[in-house]
């Protein structure tokens, strides 16, 4: 059987859900037995989102093997529990920079490079990459931003080329869309989505399903118009309406149809009916928890949801599992301080500490430690949260006033947080920290070794400082134990407090490898910490 390609486009508005709706097509044909991944391609011109600002674009996902990438491949990961790679991100930046590369090095013959052929042409190859490794059965490419964006052209006029180059049955095409429903006047409308697929089509691409987003029901009437006006098969015109979950939308979408759809279009017969035994435990789980507890997520980026999309993700996960509903109450770390503190977190059960960049938040987040620290609150740090409870635990346990990491004050008499020694040459932001997955091992006795269960573990990384090795032993006699080292570097990846109830901070980002099947360990214990305290402290735990 030859690769299949599914490519899914959206129009009317962002945010839609591409990514899920994709990750869901992409969990059905995976639990009928295909060899399935997904592939975004941004239009932006950087050549990945490491040095775009959370604000931007939500938070920076990095794979095992070190890519910075957009945050959908964390969908595409969590959805069907497989490893993403570099090859499934790719950017409008580094289709360019391919190309005028090429040109450089004299591989174009003299030829003026034109966006066609020479970007399409990248463009095709990129698309086609990974079917040529013969891993894959089907290759979901999603598209980002919207029919109609100039960005978007060459990707569109490259699927347009695909189409007409390769086999009908070999390739797909769906097209997400929104259907809004106007309260005034009490109905959905078409238009939108009706203008949407004439501007796809008039790019030379024509839809084999539409997905309609909708926050009600579509009509039998409504699909028809669509699917007439839109010139699709009756019948492929589905809804993707607004679930209680996004782990629903698999199921959701098998009940429209959608698999079946993609795989009669290719040919494709005598495959089992999806397995979501697991998925639906999953969900059972989620939609009826016997506990709840209040959990704060201290950061610097916490006006944007998606800017901690992976650590929301891993709560949802952690919280099944220990069948509790988190409510995670984001706290802006700029208004932490000394006078409010208590105010701000002391009702919390327990509170992580976000990763981030830059000095703006960092002194609320030194207060919002040094509160749960000596009030035995559960605390969490992740990457920058671990760094900052090695500060607050300089300062205000051993004395050393200044303590700061060289990041924010380069001049400190206590650098107890220093740049990687093979960062201090850096001078290119991009691509340059120290990235994707390494081997961590892990001290006997620890809390990390109790939640893990294993010596040595893996974890993804996305760091330029660490924890400055000068300072450990006075930390380690101090009451600060370094219990996860780098088994080659020796570099220190986890910190906590053996007295305290439950302190931990780890310098790597465990919550880009949960999933709601195999939920991170970390923040599964966690939550369960965050459920002993609530009862400790006479709070009622059950709902």
């Amino acid at each position: 059987m030859n690769t299949k390609y599914v490519f899914v486009t959206g129009g009317v508005a962002s945010s839609l859900g591409k990514g899920i709706i994709a990750a869901s097509l992409a969990k059905l044909l995976q639990a009928r037995g295909l060899r399935v991944t997904i592939q975004k391609f941004d239009p932006y011109i950087n050549i990945d989102p490491g040095t775009l600002n959370p604000y931007e674009h939500g938070e920076c996902y990095v794979t095992d093997d070190g890519a910075e990438t957009d945050l959908d491949l964390g969908h595409y990961e969590r959805f069907l529990g497989v490893h993403m790679t570099k090859a499934n991100n790719v950017t409008t930046g580094k289709v360019y920079f391919t190309v005028i590369n090429k040109e450089r090095e004299g591989a174009y013959l003299g030829k003026t490079v034109q966006i066609i052929p020479h970007i399409t042409d990248e463009i095709k190859r990129r698309m086609l990459l990974l079917g040529k490794t013969g891993q894959f059965d089907v290759i979901i490419t999603e598209v980002g931003g919207t029919v109609g964006d100039m960005e978007s052209q060459p990707f569109l006029e490259a699927i347009r080329q695909l189409q007409w180059e390769m086999p009908e049955e070999d390739l797909a095409s769906i097209h997400l869309t929104l259907v809004p429903y106007l309260r005034a006047a009490k109905e959905l409308k078409t238009k939108p989505t009706q203008h949407s697929v004439q501007m796809l089509q008039q790019a030379g691409v024509h839809p084999d399903v539409i997905v309609c987003r909708t926050e009600k029901e579509l009509t039998p009437e409504i699909r028809r118009k669509v699917a007439l006006f839109c010139n699709v098969k009756p019948g492929h015109v589905i809804q993707s309406i607004d679930a209680p979950s996004i782990y629903q939308v698999p199921m959701n979408m098998e009940k429209e149809g959608l698999d079946e759809m993609i795989l009669s279009h290719f040919g494709i017969n005598h495959y089992p009916e999806p397995d979501f035994t697991k998925l639906q435990s999953f969900l059972d789980k989620l939609y009826h928890p016997k506990y709840q507890v209040d959990i704060a997520l201290v950061g610097k980026y916490v006006e944007l949801q998606d800017a901690y999309k992976s650590i929301l993700e891993s709560f949802v996960h952690a919280g099944a599992a220990n069948e509790c509903k988190v409510n995670v109450h984001t706290i802006q770390s700029e208004h932490i301080d000394a006078s409010n503190v208590e105010e701000k977190i002391g009702g919390m059960d327990a509170v992580l500490v976000a990763p981030g960049f830059g000095e703006r938040g960092l002194e609320g987040k030194i207060q919002a430690i040094k509160y749960v620290r000596e009030h035995n609150i559960p605390f969490f740090g992740i990457c920058l949260g671990m760094q900052m409870c090695v500060v607050e635990f300089a300062r205000n346990v051993l004395g050393l006033k200044g303590a700061a990491s060289t990041e924010v004050d380069p001049s400190s008499p206590y650098p107890v947080i220093d740049l990687m020694e093979d960062q201090k040459s850096t001078t290119i932001k991009g691509g340059t920290m120290r990235l994707g997955a390494y081997n961590c091992k892990l001290a006997p006795e620890s809390l990390a070794y109790k939640i893990y269960g294993t010596e040595i573990i893996s974890e993804r990384h996305r760091h330029r400082y660490e924890f400055n090795g000068d300072y450990l032993e006075r930390m380690e006699a101090a009451g600060l134990r370094a219990s996860g080292r780098n088994p080659e570097t020796g570099l220190v990846e986890i910190v906590e407090i053996p007295t305290h109830p439950f302190f931990i901070g780890v310098q790597f980002h465990p919550e880009l490898k949960s999933t709601p099947e195999i939920p991170q360990p970390v923040f599964v214990a966690f939550v369960k910490a965050a459920m002993a305290n609530r009862n400790s402290r006479g709070r009622v735990c059950e709902l």
